[in-house]
């Protein structure tokens, strides 16, 4: 497919009002240069969602199901070039890319199967008087603003539940990945959508034309995935009109490995935990509480995987860790990790940013006091700090010491215990005795700073619901 640089308007391609280059964090190229859109486009866009949305909302689930399973499908035909597309805008390793397309696919597949399954209610009042009905209807237009650590998963994860639901949705990509979700809307184009009901912008000044647009009484809902700071921002702009909002925020991910583990296993599961994506993900582990009778054999070994990683380019045979998506944001990793070591931590492995023109960190591990800096912050890469404790009560007080709570890692060889631990520790997804938690069949968010509301699952598609009872006299 020919690479698409414009923004999605009511069905056509729409040349934007000034540009943004998208570059290569691998090799500091350009890839492409992407329209970018002024406030009547954006408004436009609010225009095109606004008139699409009756009759997409009164086409039958079946029609938005098929449409949604041809996107499965015609995503999963093109994974390839996809994933291709997203290491060159993104930085992560082809390996990565794969597994990014075949999960945001699933998305699709997910939420076609949903989209004719949603739940209602008939039943008797306690009183007698009446019949109770209770049915679900679409909440309206809906505005999806997506990160760039998984431009593909993002976009299909909010799309696939709002088009089953039977919204019409206006997509912002972030700045550093447009190209993968301009392809995917485009797949959406392909795949039968009617004009209007998915549109795509690139705001140019994104803060003050976002504000406008949940500003705008035709907007009712907006779901956003970012950080704990932007969304924070957000809830405050949706009070003026009490718009709905579903929001995925930022993470800090204890990984708890207690004295009765497997270490061999844990060592696997941290390497999937922390290295998926090249740590930049909100569900990386990013806080290791090792108990103090395994620390040293996990350290070493866990150290010891670190070490054998293969960082290149992403698209390079045989590469494991990938560049970041940008020189910026690898120059957050290292001063993390420089404060880090400045108040004390001990650096077991990595620690030093390589030369040349390429966004690269290497793998990192550090041994840090319960107190050190780098553990209040989300770092977004391939870094692991290691701290120690003495008891279970320690290490649920230490994975707790946080404002956020998205996801936490229990290994133990006692499931008793391990569920235990879990039940006690402040998260909306614990995953014991595994790396990786996700999964689109399942209900993905957190609780305190971590967001609000939950993708995926069952419940993902009740974000773009709206809850109607009806009360039936007899």
């Amino acid at each position: 497919m020919q690479l698409k640089t414009d923004l999605f308007i009511n069905g056509q391609w729409v040349k934007g009002a000034g540009s943004l280059p998208v570059m290569n964090p691998s090799t500091g190229e350009l890839i492409a240069e992407i329209s970018t859109a002024d406030q009547a486009q954006c408004d436009a866009a609010i225009t095109a969602a606004h008139d699409a949305f009756p009759a997409w909302a009164k086409t039958p689930s079946r029609v938005r199901s098929e449409i949604l399973r041809k996107a499965f499908e015609i995503m999963t035909a093109e994974s390839d070039q996809i994933a291709r597309l997203i290491s060159m805008e993104n930085g992560k390793t082809f390996t990565d890319a794969k597994g990014e397309v075949s999960y945001a696919a699933e998305f699709f597949r997910w939420f076609a199967e949903e989209a004719v399954r949603t739940p209602g209610d008939f039943r008797h009042s306690p009183s007698g008087d009446k019949r109770i009905l209770v049915t679900h209807q679409p909440i309206g237009v809906s505005l999806l603003i997506t990160p760039w650590n998984f431009p593909a998963a993002m976009a299909t994860r909010k799309i696939g539940p709002a088009l089953a639901a039977g919204c019409t949705v206006i997509l912002k990509a972030a700045s550093e990945t447009p190209l993968t979700a301009i392809w995917i809307v485009d797949i959406m184009h392909r795949a039968g959508v009617p004009a209007g009901v998915v549109n795509f912008i690139m705001p140019e000044k994104t803060g003050a034309m976002i504000s406008r647009m949940m500003h705008d009484p035709r907007l009712r809902n907006v779901s956003f995935t970012g950080s704990t700071e932007v969304g924070r921002i957000l809830i405050k702009e949706s009070a003026d009109l009490v718009l709905r909002t579903s929001l995925e925020l930022g993470g800090n991910a204890p990984f708890v490995v207690l004295d009765d583990a497997d270490i061999d296993e844990a060592v696997k599961g941290a390497m999937v935990a922390k290295m998926r994506n090249g740590g930049a993900a909100c569900t990386a582990a990013n806080r290791f509480y090792v108990a103090k009778a395994v620390a040293d054999e996990f350290t070493q070994k866990f150290t010891k995987a670190m070490d054998d990683l293969k960082m290149a380019d992403g698209l390079e045979t045989g590469a494991q860790l990938g560049a970041s998506v940008s020189r910026k944001e690898r120059d957050k990793i290292a001063e993390l990790v420089d404060s880090s070591v400045a108040a004390g931590a001990q650096v077991r492995l990595g620690g030093v940013t390589p030369a040349g023109d390429g966004a690269f960190y290497p793998a990192t591990v550090l041994t840090v006091q319960k107190d050190n800096p780098i553990l209040n912050f989300e770092v977004f890469g391939p870094v692991a700090p290691i701290v120690t404790f003495d008891t279970d009560a320690e290490a649920i007080a230490l994975a707790n010491s946080t404002e956020y709570g998205l996801i936490a890692y229990v290994y133990s060889s006692d499931l008793k215990r391990a569920i235990r631990t879990a039940e006690a520790l402040e998260a909306g997804m614990i995953a014991i005795n595994r790396g990786v938690v996700s999964d689109p069949a399942a209900p993905f968010g957190g609780v305190k700073q971590s967001g609000l509301g939950r993708e995926g699952g069952f419940a993902g598609i009740h974000e773009f619901l709206e809850t109607k009872y009806i009360g039936v006299e007899i």
